[in-house]
């Protein structure tokens, strides 16, 4: 949307209080980031700002927020935001926009112009829209539509433009990244993708929403065998029991979830195993949760998300009996969160001692102080690198990436010195 309008001559600001029109991008996975998305809208409208709401809340409520908010003068759905210009020119000319598609069928391409809000040296990559699969929790389905995947050529294509902006780390995202191409292709097509993408000069690929299904030998001799595939897995297995994942309507994981991580880790001795976790499901036990933990304590991965269950409307898991007291989750995702913090510490400290690349993000106003992340911290989830110039007194800036010594580790972030500073070290160095 921010290229779209940068392109048609809008001027751009981050600054709402500059802006005759906000247009605010919303979600609406769960209560938590609905809460937030309607505060954000609250606060704004009573600063008497003129607003158009895009992506999942105004997919969810639609003309619902058109009625509760008079400084709402349009909603845009989730497979709408490249009418953007045309919906703020209707706007003013003083029209109420309502334009969400009932069925998401959109997904973007290299061709639509972007402006980036990240950091210079970061990019995601969107890869797929949409999800075919039908968790009993989840709304994203009904929000976002099935999946559609982008042709190989049209994300390498993409990898390139991003590359020749100086890019070092692309973040390839989707519903369910490892169920790629399947839509395009008729069988999963991570693993040549991959393959297309080692061949595209930025340093790190991360892949975030590998689902557990779709990491098969094909995949993971791709994650190994492509230099610039960091051997970094976000996998979103949400529970452990097969009683639990029988009610999120994921039957098929029982047997996978141990025997997945022990190939895991066979073919990628360095991997780095992020997961997320869902406690407070509806009939979730204590024997169920016990499991959980145990599960936790056996496969010690190195950073975990944890999430209470929310009830969503829509959702069939709203409408199962035994719904768990707010109280129980809250101790059971302390309790879970407590088990996990020493896990993560101790996998941390693994590292000390290391000599690792490290992608500087900021220098500290006060104490110089360089913070960046290696390989095994993905950007906003995970913990960071806080590196102290070496006695020569060798230090970098933002965007740059260098080489640290680890000398120190807690439950989230590592510490370090730099050993060698090269500026901008160039693609092909790394590769």
């Amino acid at each position: 949307m921010l290229g779209l309008l940068t392109k048609s001559g809008y001027r751009v600001t981050s600054n709402e209080t500059d802006a005759n029109v906000v247009v605010i991008n919303t979600c609406s996975f769960i209560q938590e980031a609905r809460n937030e998305s309607i505060k954000t809208l609250v606060d704004l409208a009573e600063k008497g700002k003129e607003l158009i709401i895009a992506g999942c809340l105004a997919q969810h409520f639609k003309e619902e927020l058109l009625d509760a908010l008079p400084e709402a003068k349009a909603v845009v759905g989730t497979g709408d935001y490249q009418h953007i210009v045309e919906v703020l020119k209707r706007v003013e000319n003083g029209e109420r926009v309502n334009l969400i598609s009932e069925n998401p069928s959109f997904v973007g391409n290299e061709d639509l112009p972007r402006l980036r809000t990240t950091d210079a040296a970061v990019a995601y990559l969107k890869i797929a829209e949409g999800c075919d699969y039908r968790c009993s929790f989840c709304i994203i389905p009904n929000l976002r539509g099935n999946q559609r995947s982008r042709p190989i050529e049209s994300i390498v294509a993409e990898a390139h433009q991003l590359a020749n902006q100086g890019v070092k780390e692309l973040i390839l995202i989707s519903q369910i990244t490892t169920n790629y191409g399947i839509d395009l292709y008729g069988r999963p097509y991570l693993a040549e993708l991959l393959k297309a993408l080692g061949k595209v000069a930025v340093p790190w690929i991360r892949i975030h929403y590998a689902y557990p299904t779709g990491l098969t030998p094909q995949v993971l001799s791709a994650y190994r065998n492509t230099p610039n595939v960091l051997p970094y897995l976000d996998i979103p297995l949400q529970h452990s029991h097969p009683e639990v994942l029988k009610g999120m309507n994921r039957p098929w994981q029982e047997n996978i979830n141990s025997e997945l991580l022990t190939r895991i880790r066979n073919q990628l001795p360095d991997a780095v195993l992020r997961t997320t976790l869902i406690v407070g499901f509806p009939g979730e036990t204590e024997e169920h949760f016990n499991h959980l933990a145990s599960f936790v304590k056996e496969q010690c991965f190195d950073h975990v998300g944890i999430f209470k269950f929310s009830p969503e409307q829509g959702t069939p898991a709203a409408e199962l009996p035994n719904q768990v007291p707010l109280e129980i989750a809250q101790a059971r995702k302390d309790k879970l969160m407590s088990l996990q913090q020493p896990i993560s510490a101790e996998r941390n400290s693994k590292w000390i001692g290391r000599t690792v690349n490290v992608l500087i993000e900021k220098n500290h106003p006060e104490t110089g102080e360089m913070i960046g992340r290696c390989e095994r911290f993905a950007p906003e989830v995970d913990g960071q690198v806080l590196l102290q110039p070496n006695p020569n007194g060798r230090k970098s800036t933002s965007g740059n990436m260098v080489s640290a010594h680890i000398t120190g580790a807690d439950i989230y972030d590592l510490t370090g010195e730099i050993v060698e500073s090269k500026g901008n070290i160039n693609s092909t160095e790394i590769l």
